[in-house]
This record gives C-alpha cells, structure tokens and sequence, in this order.
C-alpha cells in the first residue's frame, strides 16, 4: 500500500509539472520582432518610431496584452542600412524565434525585411514605404497611406496646395537625395509641374548621406525659382537650410518630403517649411480618446528623454497606426498565425490614429490620406486640403 502511495505521488507530481509546464507555456509572453535605425543618417527619425514602439506596448499590456499574452518587443539597431536590417531580420526569426514582425523605418530597410518575412512565410506590417510598386509580398501591409500612386497623387496634392497659396508659384527647382523612395518621389513630382505648367529651373540629385550642401544651396540661390522641392530624408533638409543661410538666401516656398520633424520645426530657418502629413497635433486629428491618451503619454516620455520637439505628428502617427494594425490583425483573426492575420487584414478595415485604412489596392495599399503641413510658430500645422487644418491656420509664403 505504502508502495502504491508513492507511485501514485509520483505521478501525480509529474501531471502537476505537465500541467504547470503547459500553463506555463501558454502564458509565454509574445515576442514581436524588429529593427529600426538607431544609428546613422535615419536615426534622428528613427528614434521617434522606438519611443511610440514602447510606448504603444506598454499600453497593450494594460489592457491584457494580446489574446492573453504579455507582449515584449525585440528591437535591433540595423544602423540606417538595407543589407544589415536582411541579416537581423534573419536572426530574428531563426536564432530568436519571435513570434511576430513589425517593419523597420525607411523604404530600402523595408524591402530587406520584407523579403526575409516572405522567405519564411511571415506577415509583416511596415510603417513607411515609399514605392508601393515595390512592394510584391502579400503579407506585408503598409501604416503609410499615401495610395498606391504617390509619385502622381502625392506632388498634385502639395501643388494643389501651393498654387492656392497668396503668391502661387511660376517656377520651381527639384532637388533631391537619391535615397530610393525620395528619388521615386521627386521624379514624380519634376512630371507633376511639367504636367501643370510650372517651370523647371533645376534639378539637381545627391547621394544618401551627403553632409555638404554648399554647393547645391549656391545652385538653387543662382536659379531663383519660386518654389524648391526638396526631396530630403532626415536632418538632410536642416543641412541644406544652414547652408542656404550662410549664402544670405532664404527660399520664398519651400517643400520637403521627409523631414526630422522636431529638428526641422524648431529650426529658425525651418519656419513656414512644408511637408507632408497623416497627422498633427490639433483638431480635427485629436477628436477620439485615443489620439488624446497618445498624445498625452507622448508628450511625458518625449519630455523625459530630452527630445527636440514632443508633438505628436506624421512619423509617430504612422508608426502608433503600424502596431494597431497588427493588433487588429491578431485580434481580429482570433490567432497568432501569420496567414490568419494576413488573410484577416486584407479584407477587413481597420481604424487608426489618423483614420480607417484599407488593403485591397495593389501591393496592399489603400487611399493617399497624405495632407499638405507647414512650420508656423515652431510647430506644424495642417494647412492643405483646408477641412483638414489647424484652427485658423493657412498656407503662409514670404
């Protein structure tokens, strides 16, 4: 008898263990993987989409986590270059074995990882390509919603907005990095003004990671244009206004795609720069509880990590609407299963920060929300399409 009772508490012991290991297992926490720039010519950018990353994780933690489980975020730097974010994205799912991707920031970052996700079948969510065309994997999903056209719809979108402007432009100078998604961008644009009668004076290309931008500002100085189109990523566009300053030259109107947003708006030269945005910090944008709580939470850890500007606008916006799509994505198929999530996304609509998205355009891409913003005051402000902008805000040129 003695003898039967301890066999029976041996199994019983080891049922529990089972039974523990299991429970155990299922609370496992869920790991999303990815990689962002924290280092080199994207950084500046880059660190923005990290401090929205965490934070929007902490939030899906009070809330339960997903389907039952805490949520942690592997993020690796890829140092603002394609082929190292390849290898991490590899190691990511082969040595790290997380359960999730999210895409890293900048389109040719993108597209490395976007074809190890299709290698092994994974879905992946990216927060800012710039080609749609490029984009060929099903799986992947973009949270920047500039249409499956921007090279066409996004420059008519800012000249729309210039030519309503109290001194419309007659001439224009495009000059632009020849980093793949801005350079696909100017292009567009050199048609667009060719198309609606403006004059080209310049044009003018220099490579990803150029530091000296003497001699362009002195190029675009002898060419008077009343317009500059700068296709700039980054601190580029910053780098570009030093040097026109240092000439004694101030641009009457001037564009950039993809600035540094708080560099660039708390720049003096920066004032009444324009951009492109899904989001700003103002009405009609931050009319839902869940703009305000961001906005909020953002404004606290900006300030606490010593960042140059704490509002809330195109590039946080879109890496906040990154995680809600996937979430939406899980949730809505009930699964963790890459197809299940893909398939779930695809046909359905999902509401984010700066509106409802949709997939089923080519290459996954919906509608061009994109919207015309300028530097007033130090901050920036929507201005374009006018049911759209700040409370008493309009396009303002010298």
């Amino acid at each position: 008898m003695k003898i039967f009772n301890r066999v029976a508490a041996a199994i019983a012991a080891v049922a529990c263990l089972s039974v523990g290991g299991a429970i155990a297992q299922s609370q496992a926490p869920l790991v999303v993987g990815s990689t962002l720039s924290l280092t080199g010519p994207l950084s500046a950018t880059a660190m923005t989409h990290k401090l929205v990353g965490e934070i929007y994780v902490d939030q899906l933690n009070a809330r339960g986590g997903l389907l039952g489980r805490k949520v942690e975020w592997l993020v690796k730097d890829d140092q603002s270059k394609p082929d190292l974010a390849r290898t991490l994205y590899e190691q990511l799912i082969t040595s790290d074995k997380v359960d999730l991707l999210i895409g890293p920031y900048g389109t040719g970052t993108i597209l490395s990882a976007m074809g190890v996700a299709q290698r092994y079948n994974k879905v992946i969510v990216n927060h800012t390509l710039g080609i749609p065309s490029l984009s060929k994997y099903e799986m992947a999903f973009p949270s920047w919603s500039l249409g499956s056209d921007p090279g066409n719809t996004v420059p008519n979108t800012v000249f729309d907005a210039v030519a309503a402007s109290p001194k419309p432009p007659k001439t224009v100078a495009i000059v632009t990095s020849k980093f793949p998604s801005i350079h696909f961008m100017s292009l567009g644009a050199r048609e667009v003004a060719k198309k609606r009668g403006l004059q080209e004076v310049l044009f003018l290309e220099w490579d990803f990671g150029n530091r000296d931008f003497g001699p362009i500002a002195a190029r675009i100085k002898d060419a008077k244009p009343d317009m500059i189109w700068v296709g700039d990523i980054a601190l580029e566009g910053n780098m570009l206004l030093d040097a026109m300053k240092k000439i004694d030259y101030v641009p009457p109107i001037h564009f950039h795609t993809y600035p540094a947003p708080g560099p660039m708006s708390k720049s003096p030269d920066g004032n009444l720069a324009l951009s492109m945005s899904i989001f700003e910090e103002h009405a009609p944008f931050t009319n839902n509880k869940v703009a305000t709580d961001f906005i909020q939470i953002y404004h606290e850890r900006t300030t606490k990590a010593n960042m140059p500007d704490i509002a809330v606008e195109v590039q946080a916006a879109a890496s906040y609407a990154a995680w809600q799509i996937l979430e939406a994505g899980v949730r809505g198929a009930n699964s963790f299963d890459d197809k299940a999530i893909a398939a779930w996304i695809r046909k359905n609509r999902v509401n984010t920060i700066y509106g409802q998205v949709r997939f089923d355009g080519p290459g996954n891409f919906g509608d061009d929300m994109m919207k015309v913003k300028q530097v007033q005051n130090g901050k920036w402000q929507m201005v374009w399409p006018t049911q759209f902008a700040a409370p008493g805000a309009k396009l303002q040129v010298r």
